[in-house]
């Protein structure tokens, strides 16, 4: 019997973990599976540990494990591989198969392009966009989130795009920002390249407040991406992908 494990991240913010069981949910209703679980890497339950193995209770004998990730970084490529073998060598007779994150994908510039326009902000000629990542000190993550900014830039209204890091990469929020400030640019459509709300989410919301308090309003922060409709379409073929490889 087959069973789909998704792994989420988690956090400290409870609307950010209600946030990504909502958004499954919606992902599960779509997926022809007998057994699906959720499960967190840290900080929220339960565990990865724990909805393994209410798959193998409830008669798992094949589980897919799904990283719901953005890109793919220490998360994707150390921890949940390492929390997954170590429960496979506890259930040896458990075939699993692993998905991947997003990683670049042409249909998240859609989601981005859409967070522009809802802001109904008029678009001025020399504006442009700063897609806020989380940051990892893995190159690949600066790497696809750089190639996801061109992909922006080529399919945008604005003169330039360029990307920025919360945590463990440059350049940071603040660097980008006064950057901007300093090439005189005259609005400036923040992007925060993250699934859910959440303390990084705060932190660029009051940086945010902060700068168009001293330097004027043309600071105009969109929208998260959130678990959008197109991401569940990214998610299920993938899921259906991994179902039919043998």
């Amino acid at each position: 019997m087959e069973a789909i494990l998704y792994i989420c991240h988690g956090s400290r913010v409870k609307q950010a973990a209600d946030e990504a069981v909502a958004f499954i949910q919606k992902v599960m209703q779509k997926v022809d599976a007998p057994i699906q679980e959720i499960g967190f890497l840290e900080l929220a339950e339960p565990s990865i540990a724990e909805s393994f193995e209410r798959c193998v209770n409830k008669g798992a004998t094949t589980i897919i494990a799904v990283p719901i990730l953005l890109l793919t970084a220490a998360h994707a490529k150390e921890d949940i591989p390492e929390e997954i073998a170590h429960l496979q060598s506890r259930f040896p007779k458990i075939e699993l198969k692993f998905g991947k994150p997003i990683g670049v994908h042409k249909k998240m510039i859609e989601i981005l392009l859409e967070r522009i326009k809802e802001t109904s902000i008029p678009i001025k000629q020399n504006a442009s966009v700063l897609l806020v990542g989380r940051g990892s000190s893995d190159p690949d993550v600066k790497r696809d989130l750089t190639t996801i900014g061109k992909l922006l830039e080529q399919k945008s209204f604005v003169k330039q795009v360029q990307v920025c890091f919360l945590t463990a990469a440059e350049p940071s929020f603040e660097q980008a920002l006064e950057r901007l400030r300093q090439d005189e640019v005259e609005q400036i459509f923040v992007i925060p390249y993250l699934f859910f709300t959440g303390i990084l989410m705060r932190k660029i919301e009051k940086t945010i407040q902060k700068i168009k308090r001293e330097h004027g309003p043309d600071y105009i922060l969109c929208d998260y991406l959130g678990y959008h409709p197109i991401i569940e379409d990214i998610l299920y073929e993938q899921i259906s992908e991994l179902q039919n490889q043998k």
